[in-house]
């Protein structure tokens, strides 16, 4: 149906009191919530202000039913049939204001978005000096009960803060404070860092809490002595921060948003599907320096001109070699022997396979007579001395001198005989 401002409206609005319990369709609030307007207070507020109208008829109660058909309008505006929810991950800047419109025209968050995204309203607010994760929604109910404090919802921060304080009076904040006559529920402070500075101590301090007042964690750090001077929303429930980055926008997925979400979501109104409908566009990368929505260059297709050679741009490396080097070619003058390693072999000669034995010359028998320098025997000259045969005018002196003489122990043959007893017999032979 399309609403026609010219077309003559009866004076009954055909809409029932909800009191009454007569007639058909949504309340317009629940309506309006569920569209992204903002949450069923914003728009019993919206309506109070005469800001709402069915049909071109302003309300001035919230009490009424939307029926099929029925256009509705805030500021003049059509609002859209209501769509699944949908809930945004965004990183807030510091300098934008939560809010659509400011009465002291500074920016805001919602006119910083990107283009293509649905009418969005946020869960909670952040001030204008913090930064980090802010919900965004098209559902007013899933944000009104993201950021009620009997929900529960936790929300962790990261906080600098200018002073001194030990991790013992922080604990004393998990029984609760009460600042200014505000009763501020248990909250957990840890203290990460410390640095000594000229004028005092810089602190780092992550701070849990499930309330999320306004300025909560600044007043409550105040009534210690500590001045926060930034503060970052790490963490809403089970969605985090993580590497998002300042002022990127991200939506999360349908199926996390039925798992985690559901029992604070319509039934009519949860989303389906497994991939969200907003995709972030691809940012520039090193192998793809043209940045996103701009046109390629063409670039030539023949084959790649090779750079002219130049002194001195390349040096031939030095090979490692895993074995010594070759040994000298014959004819080459020698260096003689090294420290380690077998000698080196005579010109001509084969080299002896492991394990064998020097072979006697042919024809020299097993004795090696005939060998050259081969010693003779007695009786037989030219001849070899057998194997265990005496020396001749004794031990022949080796490289370390003449060799001691054998012990009369070790030799019986050397003992000398005496007389043997008497009566006995003779010494033995």
């Amino acid at each position: 149906m399309v609403h026609d401002p010219l077309r003559p409206q009866p004076d009954d609005t055909g809409q029932a009191l909800d009191s009454d319990g007569e007639g058909g369709g949504e309340r317009v609030a629940k309506l309006l919530a569920r569209a992204g307007v903002g949450s069923r207070r914003d728009v019993e507020r919206l309506i109070g202000e005469g800001r709402v109208a069915i049909n071109g008829r302003t309300l001035d109660t919230p009490a009424v039913k939307v029926e099929p058909g029925d256009i509705v309008t805030v500021d003049g505006e059509v609002v859209a049939e209501p769509e699944a929810a949908r809930l945004f991950r965004y990183h807030k800047p510091v300098g934008l204001v939560t809010s659509h419109n400011d009465p002291n025209g500074r920016p805001t968050v919602f006119k910083a978005l990107p283009d293509g995204l649905p009418r969005l309203i946020s869960v909670g607010r952040l001030d204008i000096n913090s930064e980090g994760l802010l919900l965004l929604t098209n559902d007013g109910q899933l944000a009104r009960a993201l950021e009620m404090p009997s929900t529960g919802v936790v929300r962790r921060y990261r906080a600098r803060a200018h002073g001194r304080t030990t991790q013992e009076k922080l604990d004393t904040l998990a029984k609760g404070v009460t600042v200014e006559g505000v009763r501020y529920g248990p909250i957990e402070a840890k203290l990460d860092k410390a640095k000594e500075g000229p004028q005092g101590a810089n602190l780092w301090i992550t701070v849990t809490l499930h309330e999320g007042k306004n300025r909560e964690v600044r007043r409550v750090l105040e009534s210690i002595g500590l001045k926060v001077n930034r503060l970052i929303r790490l963490a809403y429930g089970p969605l985090a921060l993580g590497n998002l980055g300042v002022g990127e926008i991200e939506e999360v997925g349908p199926r996390v948003v039925r798992e985690q979400f559901a029992e604070h979501i319509e039934p009519d109104n949860l989303p389906t599907g497994e991939r969200p409908l907003y995709r972030v566009k691809p940012k520039t990368t090193r192998r793809d320096p043209t940045p996103a929505g701009t046109e390629a260059l063409v670039r030539p297709t023949g084959p790649k001109e090779k750079q002219p050679y130049k002194a001195g741009w390349a040096k031939p490396k030095i090979k490692v070699r895993a074995h010594p080097p070759p040994k000298s070619k014959a004819g080459a003058k020698s260096e003689g022997p090294t420290s380690f390693g077998p000698r080196p072999l005579a010109k001509g000669a084969r080299p002896k396979p492991a394990g064998a034995r020097d072979a006697a010359p042919r024809g020299t028998g097993k004795s090696g007579a005939g060998r050259p320098g081969a010693k003779p025997v007695a009786g037989k000259p030219g001849a070899a001395r057998p194997s265990g045969s005496p020396r001749a005018g004794g031990p022949s002196p080796g490289p370390r001198g003449p060799k001691p003489a054998a012990s009369p122990r070790g030799n019986p043959a050397a003992r000398p005989r005496g007389p043997g007893k008497p009566g006995g017999r003779g010494p033995r032979g």
